[in-house]
């Protein structure tokens, strides 16, 4: 039986896609998240997932890891799924391909984050089931990421008339906030970190959760960049209160290794305000070259005055036409 098959009841388990696709050789994964007010959401989970693709399976589906072979992932193209009844179109973020170890087949993966209740949402996830198959008739995982409090996580969608079972179609789920956040914190994961944010933690867990967090960044020992990325994921979703960091920066200094943990969110803030004085600086030259453009000033000298690129000035000038 398997993830996503039509009229039968579904289980982790890829073997029976070998009989129908045994000449094939890549894997396909999407992402995408549908409400334009969960755009931040939708970049934060797309940006996680896409970086630490291959720590988000070993992390939660082992299975599905051990058979990929991870030496040919390559990101692809946007997928569109357009809704002709409603009139709506969706974008599938990321699309991944990738060969399964020691076999020549080809399979789709499809990871949907969801950050909010939606009672249709596994009709949803049938109708970009539907469309995968049409696109590329190949063998379908489909996944549910939830984090979101409430406790709707269905994970079948069928279809009936008159008694007879048309369609039952299933998908895995991962539901974040009914995980227990302190099992997660020993693992040397970037993705077990970030989401320690959207698990299962009180109010009195808080600070300990973040406490926590910054340990793990620490063993982990990522770049700078990736640093940036797992502490922005995280602080997106678990920022504490001014009462709260005091707290924090009281408990943090008692534990070894004080000065590399709270050195991590000063690093962050200062690279985040080093940022936007680069974009204030930017938006100055932006302003002063719409204002010689307007004067007929040459682009070359323009240039010089801006240190903008040749590129930037013309179409500079084609939004000002």
């Amino acid at each position: 039986m398997s993830i996503g098959c039509v009229m039968m009841k579904v289980t982790v388990h890829l073997n029976c896609y070998q009989k129908v696709q045994s000449a094939r050789s890549h894997v396909t994964i999407g992402i995408k998240e549908e409400k334009p007010t969960y755009t931040k959401h939708d970049m934060l989970f797309k940006q996680l997932i896409q970086n630490f693709f291959d720590a988000f399976l070993e992390l939660f589906f082992p299975n599905i890891y051990k058979r990929i072979n991870l030496k040919t992932i390559e990101f692809l193209s946007e997928e569109m799924f357009t809704d002709i009844v409603n009139g709506t179109t969706r974008r599938l973020d990321i699309v991944v391909q990738a060969k399964l170890n020691k076999e020549d087949t080809l399979i789709i993966i499809h990871i949907e984050p969801q950050s909010y209740e939606q009672r249709n949402f596994n009709e949803r996830m049938f109708q970009y089931y539907s469309f995968l198959y049409n696109e590329h008739r190949l063998p379908i995982i489909p996944i549910a990421v939830f984090s979101y409090d409430e406790n709707w996580d269905e994970d079948e969608f069928s279809l009936e008339i008159m008694n007879v079972g048309l369609v039952k179609f299933r998908y895995l789920t991962l539901h974040l906030r009914k995980m227990d956040w302190r099992k997660f914190i020993r693992a040397d994961n970037p993705v077990a970190a970030a989401l320690l944010s959207k698990m299962g933690y009180t109010e009195e867990e808080r600070v300990q959760v973040k406490i926590e967090f910054l340990r793990m960044l620490i063993r982990l020992k990522v770049n700078s960049a990736d640093q940036r990325l797992l502490y922005g994921f995280f602080e997106s979703y678990l920022k504490l209160n001014e009462t709260e960091e005091e707290r924090f920066m009281a408990e943090a200094r008692k534990f070894e290794k004080a000065e590399e943990i709270l050195e991590i969110p000063i690093s962050y803030e200062e690279k985040g305000k080093e940022i936007g004085r680069k974009e204030g600086r930017l938006k100055e030259k932006i302003d002063v070259a719409q204002g010689l453009i307007k004067e007929g000033v040459s682009k070359d000298i323009i240039m010089k005055t801006t240190k903008l690129g040749l590129t930037e000035i013309e179409r500079l000038e084609q939004k000002m036409k």
